[in-house]
């Protein structure tokens, strides 16, 4: 069986190729169209990748048409600057991604929850059959491994973060600024959360879902907005936070312009996250706004690498012994344990603890 990982992210892509791409396939096309017998989908906001399983190699043009949501005939797909690996080093490259080693802000800790709910769906949906199973479960205890045995996670680790601290940078003081984070999931609650840590008292919810918004605008002492009455937060508040999941842009120049006609001499921070953007590029050109979306954000990140680069390589040498464990599972021949009572179908282990 040939493992394989065909992908793009922050590395190889910018922004806008990324959400062309974004998460919109399904494992189902993947597994019709392209010849994988099993398939994940690991989408988020700096990467598209799939992990597969097949009898013989699969195309990587038929695998990136299938994420083609754009253009019919995968246009697209043929000009995307897709990478690939195979078998020991498609198993070194997820470990690597669950452990946050390859991310944009080293160390980031949502992606391994990321890679879980994408393996989850593909559980689910019959996409992670016995093979990816394994990979996967593997990818996690490395990730727990390094997280244990490393400060890699030490400091700012998330693109939420991050940017945070970029507007600490640019405000000062943020004890004085109020916030609006427009999206309830966790990359919104690590960025609420972060916000409160630097001394933003007010922080402001809303979500499409008025429960996520109350729940998390509860969490942080915060104030949920209901989601129809955002854009009017955009009169007052300093900091905008954006990483919902829709498909279009939620502010355009045109609906900012008006209300920055009542906010003289005060800047408004826009921090874009999400995948496609929920920001259009063109607000950038009004005066007084600063618009930082995840392009801006990765040179911002790439600081902060010199500060973890000696945990990165024990991180990496924790991760290249559990390949070469991984390597003689496979070698063993994972195919050939019997799916049996004694033997649990895919979602429970039938290897022994000792053996993922």
């Amino acid at each position: 069986m040939n493992l394989f990982c065909v992908g793009l992210s922050h590395h190889t892509a910018d922004v806008e190729t990324l959400e062309r791409f974004g998460g919109n396939a399904e494992v189902s096309c993947l597994l019709r169209d392209s010849g994988c017998v099993e398939a994940v989908l690991l989408a988020t906001c700096n990467r598209v990748e799939v992990y597969g399983a097949s009898e013989s190699r699969v195309s990587t043009l038929d695998v990136a048409r299938c994420l083609d949501r754009k253009i019919a005939g995968g246009v697209l797909a043929e000009a995307a600057p897709f990478y690939r690996y195979e078998d020991t080093q498609c198993v070194r490259h997820l470990f690597r991604v669950a452990c946050g080693v390859d991310s944009m802000v080293i160390g980031e800790t949502e992606i391994l929850g990321q890679a879980k709910r994408a393996y989850e769906a593909a559980r689910a949906n019959g996409g992670a059959g016995r093979y990816l199973h394994r990979l996967f479960q593997r990818a996690f205890r490395v990730a727990k491994h390094v997280r244990t045995h490393t400060d890699i996670t030490r400091g700012a680790v998330s693109v939420g973060s991050v940017a945070i601290d970029l507007a600490q940078k640019i405000f000062g003081n943020l004890g004085a600024c109020k916030a609006l984070v427009l999206g309830a999931g966790e990359t919104s609650e690590k960025t609420a959360r972060a916000l409160v840590s630097r001394g933003v008292t007010d922080v402001r919810i809303s979500n499409r879902s008025a429960e996520r918004a109350d729940n998390l605008a509860q969490s942080i002492t915060g104030q949920a907005i209901r989601f129809e009455n955002w854009l009017d937060q955009c009169r007052e508040i300093d900091i905008l936070v954006t990483s919902t999941s829709s498909e279009v842009p939620l502010l355009s120049r045109s609906q900012l312009e008006p209300m920055l006609r009542e906010r003289i001499d005060r800047p408004l921070f826009i921090i874009d996250i999400a995948v496609p953007r929920n920001v259009d590029a063109n607000v950038n050109a009004l005066d007084g706004v600063y618009l930082y979306d995840i392009d801006s954000l990765q040179s911002i990140a790439e600081q902060a690498l010199a500060m973890r680069r000696e945990q990165v390589a024990v991180a990496e040498q924790i991760i290249a012994e559990h390949v070469a464990e991984f390597d003689e599972l496979i070698a063993r021949g994972i195919n050939r344990v019997p799916v049996t009572p004694e033997h649990p179908p895919v979602g429970e282990s039938s290897l022994r603890p000792s053996e993922l």
